[in-house]
């Protein structure tokens, strides 16, 4: 008789509401991580030297 007391306090429990807005907020960063990395994807990125200016890119392979 035990058991069927365990088992059916089980099946009532409730969520706390704080388990639902830490589930919401895991679930917002992973997509601001995927959404940062497709757009990081997409970019062309230009390299500086020590004075601000555009390095050539062609310049850095033609070196090695």
């Amino acid at each position: 008789m035990s058991t069927m007391a365990i088992g059916s306090s089980r099946t009532n429990r409730k969520v706390a509401p704080l388990t639902y807005f830490l589930g919401f907020i895991f679930a917002l960063f992973i997509g601001i991580l995927i959404f940062c990395y497709a757009v990081t994807k997409r970019t062309n990125p230009v390299f500086l030297d020590e004075h601000g200016k555009p390095v050539p890119q062609s310049s850095e392979h033609a070196q090695h």
